[in-house]
């Protein structure tokens, strides 16, 4: 009973601050602040204030969230280990003969890009690190830096 009175006054709160924000005409935030005032009414109305103050109070409610706390917990503790680990013994053998079997192509001794056309001796040699910076020289002397 004292929440929905609470609920109620808190809303009647917010549509006043609502109305004078719109006085201001500041139309969209009164909008939104009459928006956030209904909601602890409508709470109050679907009868979910009446259900958290019956579940607050309830040493059964609680022992029940520590429970699933506990299964949650419990839960993610598991899949830390298994990521971690990597499961059973046998599956680790597994897997670590998979891989090494996987190691080694059978075919890797042919090229996987194929053969360039030209050779590597007509390929243009690299510029001199003067050549590099010459654009960027002439753009600072542009400038005057």
């Amino acid at each position: 009973m004292i929440a929905e009175t609470v609920c109620s006054a808190v809303s009647v709160a917010g549509l006043g601050i609502a109305a004078v924000t719109a006085y201001r005409k500041r139309f969209l935030a009164a909008a939104r602040i009459a928006a956030y005032s209904l909601v602890p009414i409508g709470l109050v109305m679907t009868g979910a204030v009446g259900w958290l103050a019956d579940t607050a109070f309830s040493p059964t409610a609680w022992a029940g969230f520590v429970v699933l706390g506990g299964a949650w917990l419990l839960f993610m503790v598991t899949r830390a280990i298994e990521r971690r680990g990597g499961g059973t013994r046998k599956e680790r053998k597994a897997a670590k003969a998979a891989t090494e079997a996987q190691a080694v192509a059978p075919a890797a001794s042919a090229p996987s890009l194929g053969q360039t056309t030209r050779p590597a001796a007509a390929r243009p040699a690299a510029k001199p690190a003067s050549e590099d910076f010459s654009d960027i020289e002439a753009i600072l002397k542009k400038h005057g830096i």
